[in-house]
Order: structure tokens, then C-alpha cells, then sequence
């Protein structure tokens, strides 16, 4: 993380499962899909890009859809 300015030190950080780092990643993550499905469907409602400009999304929307899916299931294990 850096130095701590009390002992001079160098201070590292411990990610926990379920800890903030982890809250603020799932944030990241349904933050990013929200916008990347608002800007796909602005771009088909729109009717006129080509197939090669929608082919352009398929590994952001895949990647998105990944990281809510991740997302999904790490809420459903805390519940059970």
C-alpha cells in the first residue's frame, strides 16, 4: 500500500473475502455493466452499425457478463 507515515514502515494490505476491496470490486463490476448495456443497446436501437462494429462489443460484454456473474454467485454463497 506504501509507508506508513507513523513507523515508517511499509504497510501491505490483507483482502478478505467479503471485506471492502471485495465490496468495492463487485461496485467496479455493476457499475461497468450498467454502462457497457446502456451504450450496447443505444447502439442497436440505433439500427446502423455494421456487424463488424457490433462484433467490437462481444469481448467487453463478455467480460462484463463474467465479472456480474461472479458478482451473482458470491452473493448466493454468502446467503446460504
Amino acid at each position: 500500500m506504501g509507508i506508513d507515515s507513523t513507523t515508517g514502515k511499509r504497510a501491505y494490505v490483507v483482502a478478505e473475502p467479503g471485506g471492502a476491496l471485495e465490496r468495492m470490486a463487485d461496485v467496479a463490476a455493476l457499475k461497468t455493466a450498467t454502462v457497457l448495456t446502456a451504450l450496447v443497446g443505444e447502439v442497436l436501437e440505433s439500427g446502423k452499425a455494421s456487424d463488424a462494429e457490433l462484433a467490437m462489443f462481444v469481448s467487453p460484454l463478455l467480460e462484463s457478463l463474467n465479472g456480474v456473474t461472479e458478482v451473482a454467485a458470491r452473493l448466493l454463497d454468502s446467503e446460504a
